[in-house]
């Protein structure tokens, strides 16, 4: 395929371009640069083509001039066997004028190092002469960034992948909390329904002195608040209401007009009034044919 696979060939005389500014040409290109006859013979090479058989360990004649290239791709074996077959078959494809140009990147590995070429053949038809023209450049700089960018791609697609994991956890740590918690505040509430407002009741009952029956009462007011689905409610809503603001909505969303409201809390009418104008614009209900207890009771 490449130039240390071609070896002297004492059938040919080198020199078949006489044309110096041809040769010029040639030589100044950084491509490995081999010409074929319409046989396959390499018929001239450049400086760069001779400079690589040089240091690929070729002996004596390095311009590889009058060996037929695809002879020695056929007779290539080992781990370059496959890549050797592709080449000759694309050139022959191209002398045959089935294609007018063929492309076949592959390994070049050395004891010195990994390289990689990316090989051409063009077909050049002058008249009745055929020539290929095959030419031969290094690109391992860009199959070593190409492997980087492939394993970076790697790398953000697994990262990509454990972030997704963490993310799918975290989704279930969450939406586990949040039934937990649930479950809590429900054992919660049942448990001050179930064990603690049976004694309070019986407490009431008991023949309790004024003050101490007042403290029970309270006790169970603020027990009763604790459990109530309209606190909570507000609670989630980030709505804040003072004690005596909360025991005026809950009257109110039990239907007790005004008037009731004040004896039950042992207030003036125009502090009830007060403190339901507040409610109602604590829960932003401007319109006044919104009713505040139907509010209340949607909350609820």
């Amino acid at each position: 395929m490449h130039s240390k696979t071609v070896s002297k060939n004492t059938d040919c005389r080198p020199g078949e371009f006489k044309d110096p500014l041809a040769q010029s040409v040639l030589n100044s290109v950084s491509a490995h640069i081999a010409i074929l006859d319409a046989t396959g013979v390499i018929i001239e090479t450049n400086r760069a083509w001779q400079d690589f058989a040089k240091g690929a360990g070729v002996k004596d004649d390095f311009s590889s001039i009058g060996r037929n290239y695809l002879d020695v791709c056929d007779a290539v074996t080992g781990e370059q066997v496959a890549d050797a077959r592709a080449v000759a078959s694309g050139i022959r494809s191209v002398m045959d004028g089935q294609i007018t140009e063929f492309l076949h990147d592959y390994p070049c590995h050395s004891p010195e190092g990994h390289h990689w070429f990316y090989m051409r053949a063009i077909r050049m038809q002058t008249g009745s002469s055929l020539t290929i023209i095959i030419s031969h450049e290094e690109i391992t700089a860009l199959k070593v960034t190409e492997e980087a960018l492939r394993q970076s791609k790697q790398a953000l697609e697994e990262q990509k992948k454990n972030l997704e994991e963490t993310n799918i956890a975290l989704k279930v740590l969450l939406r586990q909390r949040g039934e937990d918690k649930q479950e809590l505040e429900q054992k919660v509430l049942s448990n001050i329904k179930d064990l603690v407002l049976p004694y309070i009741e019986k407490l009431k009952r008991a023949p309790l002195r004024p003050k101490d029956k007042a403290v029970v009462e309270i006790i169970e007011t603020h027990l009763t608040d604790v459990i109530s689905p309209l606190l909570q409610r507000l609670s989630r809503l980030n709505i804040l209401l003072t004690p005596q603001e909360m025991q005026v909505a809950a009257l109110v969303k039990d239907g007790k007009s005004s008037k009731e409201i004040s004896d039950i809390l042992t207030v003036s009418e125009t502090t009830v009034h007060f403190h339901r104008k507040n409610l109602r614009h604590k829960f932003g209900l401007k319109n006044q044919s919104t009713n505040l207890r139907s509010y209340l009771l949607s909350l609820s």
